[in-house]
């Protein structure tokens, strides 16, 4: 029997996900400054953007991958939610997230983490981004996937609240881990 993938919330810092990759909140030219992306960088090394900003730029709503350096991670996608202008909107959100799934199932990963896309720098909303993110991932598991979790790795309460009332679970108040099972 083949196992129902699940999507599991989480409070705290991506490069400590343990997942096989993690996404990262970027922009078309992949340089990698503050928000999701700084994190990542000063988590990893340098070599992360270095070998990001080899394979751009990119288009908005594209992902391209790379090694995790010293992340707790196989791989960095890097998801480019904005351009150079640093200015996202729901279809980039989307483009971004469907295109991080898709890298996934290509390198037949089973676990992903994904921040909230476009919220930092692209200072788009947090419930607004849940809505489109969790909206995508469930059609996109409902399709038959090798991936097993999808990690939501929220910084603070306001987004984890955001995705928490999304996905209907818990009484909204910010927990440790909530896990949602997916029907197929």
């Amino acid at each position: 029997m083949a196992r129902v993938p699940r999507i599991t919330l989480r409070k705290g810092d991506i490069t400590e996900s343990g997942t096989d990759a993690i996404v990262n909140a970027a922009n078309s030219a992949l340089w990698m400054g503050a928000g999701v992306a700084g994190a990542i960088k000063r988590a990893g090394g340098q070599e992360i953007e270095d070998e990001a900003l080899r394979q751009g730029p990119i288009r908005a709503g594209e992902a391209v991958v790379t090694g995790a350096g010293r992340v707790k991670a196989r791989y960095v996608i890097h998801a480019a939610v904005m351009g150079t202008d640093l200015v996202t909107d729901a279809d980039k959100i989307r483009r971004a997230t469907r295109s991080s799934l898709l890298c996934a199932e290509e390198l037949g990963l089973k676990s992903i983490a994904f921040p909230a896309l476009g919220t930092g720098v692209g200072g788009f909303s947090y419930s607004r981004a849940a809505e489109i993110m969790i909206e995508t991932v469930q059609e996109h598991l409902a399709g038959g996937t090798a991936l097993e979790e999808v990690l939501f790795v929220l910084w603070g309460d306001e987004a984890y609240k955001a995705f928490e009332e999304q996905l209907g679970v818990g009484d909204g108040s910010a927990q440790e881990l909530s896990e949602v099972r997916i029907a197929h």
